[in-house]
């Protein structure tokens, strides 16, 4: 059948909109309302084929819940190579600014943070190839499309990535919470990778050494850790604000 499917509306909207390739977008049968019309005629535009199901057979193929009467069949998701991201950087003419992350398990925890890196002007996101979240049409969901615009590269071994990107001038910054420094009291300007770990375990004990500087986020509550994409939030936004609003 076909490789990978993006489902809801906002979703398939952005991937109309980035140009990419679609196979075959289906709607349910009579979904003529709202954003589905606004479908309907950028699929046309792009001479895209579109197909109306019964609702039974579209909830069948979905595969979130909230699919909204919308899925498109796409090709495989293209990741990039870790270089990719870098030149990235360079043809925007701003420091290099990755997140590099060792385990991401949850799809909507890495959809989320795909959002946020984008709306917040990171070039590329690493992910590790074994343990970890693919990009799938749940994060594609999750992340509103943003996943159409952002750079991932899937790598063997995190470590030796990061030990590539200190060479290429790279500033590596781990999160953990039994460091002493609180993430706004760190440079975060220059060309920099951010680390995020785990949900569970947070970084693996070869990541965390060979990280540059650790960073925390202050714990005022009864419950000692936050969301992963939320953290990510933290830390990336504290990243964009000092280092102007921009890269």
């Amino acid at each position: 059948m076909y490789s990978d499917q993006v489902e809801g509306r906002n979703a398939v909207i952005e991937l109309l909109e980035s140009g990419k390739d679609v196979n075959k977008i289906f709607i349910s049968k009579g979904e003529r309302h709202g954003s589905i019309n606004k479908i309907i005629s950028m699929a046309k535009e792009n001479k895209v084929i579109i197909v109306e199901k019964e609702k039974r057979q579209m909830e069948e193929m979905a595969q979130t819940q909230n699919y909204q009467g919308v899925i498109a069949m796409v090709p495989p998701y293209e990741y990039v190579e870790v270089e990719d991201i870098l030149q990235e950087a360079k043809t925007r003419g701003e420091e290099p600014f990755v997140l590099i992350l060792d385990g991401i398990e949850d799809p909507h925890n890495l959809g989320s943070i795909i959002r946020t890196a984008e709306t917040a002007g990171v070039h590329g996101v690493i992910i590790p190839k074994r343990r970890a979240a693919v990009v799938n049409s749940t994060v594609n969901k999750v992340s509103a499309g943003a996943v159409q615009h952002m750079k991932v590269a899937r790598v063997t071994n995190i470590s030796d990535t990061i030990d590539w990107l200190k060479k290429e001038g790279l500033w590596i910054c781990g999160t953990d919470i039994s460091t002493e420094t609180y993430y706004y009291n760190q440079d975060l300007t220059g060309p920099i990778g951010i680390v995020i770990g785990n949900e569970g375990n947070g970084m693996s004990q070869k990541v965390k050494k060979n990280c540059d500087f650790l960073v925390k986020i202050p714990m005022k509550g009864k419950v000692t850790s936050l969301n992963a994409s939320v953290s990510t939030g933290i830390i990336i936004y504290e990243a964009v604000k000092q280092r102007g609003g921009k890269n």
